[in-house]
């Protein structure tokens, strides 16, 4: 009895953490690579991997939404956090009904790459025109298609959701599919790479030596317009990593331009947005979240 008790808990748990791991560029269409031979580290922390990778998480088809959602973890532009930051996400996003995406992309300090700096934006633009154009086959709207950043994460989908120049270099059907997200979270994200700037993203992303123009030109507050996506933004005044400056100077370039969101600032909970949070008060970011994400698909319905 036992045993058989033993088996039915070991099989739930696989089906309950099961998910699909997809290779999204089309085979010999990623651009930016000297293709990598080594073998692809399995860690809780990706520092290199042969090709960006998204894992599907996808909740039962009788309580599926339309929504989905990518998950950008962070790691400073030097690896990888996926698990806790972007894994765990995906499985309350899923208690939601909202199909989770998480992206695994190429991050600049890689060996692989060519030009450096752009292939995080390449995968995740890629990431997002495969979902859609796949869209069918998951009972999912590819015009409902969002990102979820954390950290340095947060930087990169800011970088998507106002970056309009088409970096995939995919031709025929492909260049019809868009490459900006229908609106976007971003979790203690970076944005500034000036004042505010959290330096070891700033440096893995463009080097140590970089100049004035290029850090106002990849500091997101200066990227938004009227056409950037309803984007909720979340972050504790007492994160020593990345200073809330971040997300308020990126709230103020919406609200000039009109761009509709919501800012959440919670006094305690440091660099951290998690499913599990120590303090009372910043655990409640998953309930507004969730209303949050509740009011962006009652207006795609609409």
């Amino acid at each position: 009895m036992k045993k058989i008790f033993f088996l039915t808990i070991i099989f739930l748990f696989t089906q309950f953490s099961a998910q699909e791991k997809i290779l999204f560029w089309p085979k010999g269409e990623m651009p930016n690579s000297k293709i990598l031979t080594s073998k692809t580290k399995k860690k809780k922390e990706l520092a290199e991997l042969k090709e960006p990778e998204l894992f599907a998480f996808l909740p039962p088809l009788k309580e599926r939404k339309q929504m989905s959602v990518i998950i950008i973890p962070g790691g400073g532009y030097s690896k990888l956090t996926y698990d806790e930051g972007a894994f765990q996400i995906a499985k309350w996003l899923n208690t939601l009904g909202i199909s989770a995406f998480v992206l695994n992309y190429r991050l600049p300090t890689f060996t692989d790459l060519i030009q450096k700096e752009t292939a995080p934006l390449q995968d995740i633009q890629a990431a997002l025109k495969f979902i859609r154009k796949n869209a069918d086959q998951w009972e999912i709207s590819p015009t409902s298609v969002g990102v979820i950043g954390t950290s340095a994460g947060g930087h990169l989908a800011a970088m998507v959701s106002n970056i309009s120049t088409d970096y995939t270099e995919l031709k025929g059907d492909w260049e019809t599919i868009s490459n900006i997200p229908d609106f976007a979270v971003l979790l203690c994200p970076v944005i500034d790479f000036g004042e505010f700037a959290h330096i070891g993203s700033r440096n893995s992303l463009l080097g140590e030596n970089v100049s004035v123009e290029k850090i106002n030109k990849y500091s997101m507050q200066n990227r938004v317009t009227e056409k950037t996506p309803p984007t909720a933004l979340f972050h504790a005044q007492n994160d020593t990593a990345v200073p809330a400056m971040n997300s308020i100077l990126y709230f103020d370039a919406m609200t000039k331009h009109k761009v509709k969101g919501a800012l959440f600032i919670f006094p305690e909970g440091g660099h951290r947005f998690s499913i599990t949070n120590k303090n009372e008060l910043n655990e409640n970011w998953k309930k507004l979240c969730a209303d949050w994400l509740k009011s962006i698909d009652n207006q795609n319905k609409q």
